[in-house]
């Protein structure tokens, strides 16, 4: 399930950050998230472990561990906390019901088990515990998931430590593959070794209440007279020797059942039975409609009213037992020993198709649900069980009927609530479902507005662009010294007359890509292209002291670039001419459709001026551009004084070249 894997992820995110979960997926191949309930294949949790061990540079059983540590936090957090801790009152009662644990999961959730969450059919592993006589453990451990079983210390060690405050050790003692459970194919034997864990406050408690019943001992001692010591024995002695031994002293088997102080009995509970039976057969078998008792050949001895109903092989008293059931969990052979193995386990049987009635045999099989219970004194096994119906739909397709379970069997309750559960489970399924689409959508819209924002940002200065966004007014800005140049292709016009139009279009979008990238390149602004003109400006929309020096390296690059571009009508490159004045400007967002960031001024005007009188192949400048680039290492020529349309005669020169700059640099290349 999708649990697991987004366990893993929550795990790699918290302790290693975004960005390694991100290289983690990637190279195992998986999606960014899963649905908590959907089902997915073994091979991708596989290989998020594996690329993980990998790329932290841990070995596997630290990797599984620490997620197994991880994974009982997580579902605590997921809210199974409240029904983990009333699991077991100790550690092996604990470890001992995991198995129905998983079976009440797999009913009430059709099939989400708690640990290692995997359906049913896909066999979830099992737990067999045994105590020992030193008070450690041994706990089997089977699975059919090979090199997974490092993952059970981690969360035992966890719920040992937060749920019964001991600190446990678990070494592997035993590794073998079976085929005894179907299916199973790794069997794994811990031994559990435990200790208390006690808190500085709890160490100093434990201390005084030593002193304390020393001191006690003297006190009672000194109080209690004969009379009383008398008949304190005589109730040890009536009692039997299984609560005091004989061997204890008057002293310390007074104080075995009474609390010092409080004058209560410690003694445990002994439980009275009655000399017979006070319930005749027939009772017995409708009280408990769903119930078998069988020996160690299988022969059925006993057998409920319902399942009789149901099977009705089974009034025929000594059949075996296996020709009409299979067990389904767990996965064990149909024999006394083998299910004697797995007494604390929840046993699930299934009717066998071959031997039911034909009115049944078009039904689904019913499956039954319960424990089993040795009984040493008639050597047979009695199986308590219920039918396993998740839902009214599962009741209809058996043609059975809540009156054919038992008033007191919960299974009547199970049935209603988990239809409203299942209904839930479904609609959580759905909104999770909505969230992962809105999780997507929203990153494709995120993706389409990055998109977006780039090509108004290639279309207006950046500051503007988000001002016009938020639907403010843009001012008008004056700027005291900026670079502007213009440039055109020289014979445009002939080239035109020569030449298909998409010939022209692929030679100017040629040009312009060089162009473009070029702007990137000395961080200049483009300001727009008609026809074949083509304007930029450095110091706008950002004042920076280096307008002139950017624009002329600029220049420079685009003399070169040129020479790439082929005339469609020579077949040689094209020759461009390129004007540069520096001065004031103002600038603004003229129009509301298609809006441009427009400069206007004289400043514009001359640099236009520069470009129309300017020479194939060379940079033109205005006086104020050579004296901006005089003393900035660039060789400069001096043209002389020319008459420019609506000027009068101005003095102008020649931009020839940067002389600390190579070509590469100016082109931008590596």
């Amino acid at each position: 399930y999708g649990f697991i894997n987004t366990c893993l992820k929550s795990l790699v995110v918290e302790k290693y950050g975004e960005e390694t979960w991100e290289k983690l997926r990637l190279q195992a191949g998986v999606q960014d998230s899963f649905l908590t309930f959907e089902v997915y294949k073994d091979e991708i949790t596989m290989q998020l472990v594996d690329k993980a061990c990998k790329i932290l540079g841990v070995p596997a059983d630290m990797v599984l561990r620490e997620f197994g540590e991880y994974f009982f936090e997580f579902c605590k957090r997921s809210g199974y906390d409240h029904m983990l801790r009333t699991l077991g009152g100790n550690l092996y009662e604990f470890i001992e019901n995991l198995d129905a644990l998983h079976s009440y999961l797999s009913l009430s959730y059709q099939a989400i088990l708690f640990l290692f969450v995997f359906p049913q059919e896909m066999n979830a592993p099992s737990f067999r515990v045994e105590k020992n006589e030193d008070g450690s453990m041994h706990l089997h451990y089977y699975s059919d998931r090979r090199g997974l079983c490092h993952i059970v210390p981690g969360i035992i060690g966890a719920a040992a430590l937060d749920f019964f405050n001991i600190e446990i050790s678990m070494e592997i003692v035993n590794q073998t593959e079976e085929e005894e459970r179907t299916g199973k194919k790794e069997h794994i034997v811990f031994l559990v070794t435990q200790n208390p864990v006690f808190s500085y406050k709890e160490r100093n408690e434990f201390s005084s209440s030593s002193q304390y019943l020393a001191d006690s001992e003297k006190q009672i001692e000194n109080q209690l007279n004969k009379e009383d010591l008398e008949k304190a024995k005589n109730t040890i002695r009536g009692s039997g020797s299984s609560v005091c031994p004989v061997k204890k002293s008057h002293w310390k088997t007074i104080r075995g059942i009474i609390t010092l102080g409080k004058g209560k009995l410690l003694r445990g509970f002994d439980p009275v039975y009655p000399k017979s039976l006070w319930i005749d057969t027939k009772t017995f078998c409708n009280g408990l409609p769903f119930h078998m008792v069988f020996d160690k050949e299988l022969r059925v001895k006993q057998a409920g009213v319902s399942i009789q109903k149901i099977v009705p092989g089974l009034q025929t008293m000594g059949i075996c037992l296996d020709h009409y059931f299979s067990i389904v969990h767990p996965e064990v052979p149909f024999t006394i020993s083998s299910i004697q193995k797995f007494i604390n386990s929840q046993f699930v049987f299934q009717t066998r198709r071959e031997t039911m009635p034909e009115s049944w045999k078009r039904r689904p099989m019913l499956e039954l649900r319960g424990q089993m219970i040795w009984m040493e004194s008639l050597q047979c096994m009695l199986y308590l069980c219920s039918p396993l119906l998740r839902t009214l739909h599962e009741l209809e397709e058996r043609q059975m009927h809540i009156a054919d379970i038992a008033p007191h069997d919960v299974t009547r309750d199970l049935i209603l609530l988990n239809q409203q559960r299942l209904a839930e489970m479904e609609l959580s399924n759905q909104l999770e479902r909505k969230k992962e689409e809105l999780r997507i959508l929203s990153k494709h819209l995120e993706e389409e507005k990055k998109k977006t924002e780039a090509l108004l940002y290639a279309m207006l200065p950046e500051h503007v662009a988000n001002q016009l966004k938020e639907g403010k007014r843009v001012e008008a800005g004056e700027f005291k010294e900026c670079t502007i140049l213009f440039s055109d292709v020289v014979t445009f016009t002939n080239i035109c007359a020569q030449c298909e139009p998409i010939q022209i279009v692929l030679m100017l979008n040629s040009m312009y890509l060089r162009f473009d990238r070029l702007t990137t390149v000395h961080d200049v602004y483009k300001v727009e292209t008609i026809g074949d003109a083509y304007m930029v400006v450095g110091g706008v929309p950002v004042p920076v002291p280096t307008h002139a020096e950017r624009v002329a390296n600029f220049a420079l690059g685009m003399i070169i670039a040129a020479k790439g571009v082929q005339n469609p009508v020579s077949g040689n490159p094209i020759q461009i001419r390129v004007g540069i004045h520096t001065g004031p400007v103002l600038a603004g967002v003229v129009g509301e459709k298609m809006p441009r960031y427009c400069l206007f001024g004289d400043t514009v005007n001359i640099a236009s001026r520069m470009e129309s009188h300017g020479v194939p192949s060379k940079i033109h400048l205005s006086s104020s551009a050579y004296q901006c680039l005089k003393y900035k290492n660039f060789e400069m020529t001096e043209r002389g004084e020319i008459e420019v349309k609506g000027k009068g005669k101005m003095h102008t020169y020649f931009l020839v070249r940067n002389k600390t700059a190579t070509e590469n640099e100016i082109m931008g290349r590596p």
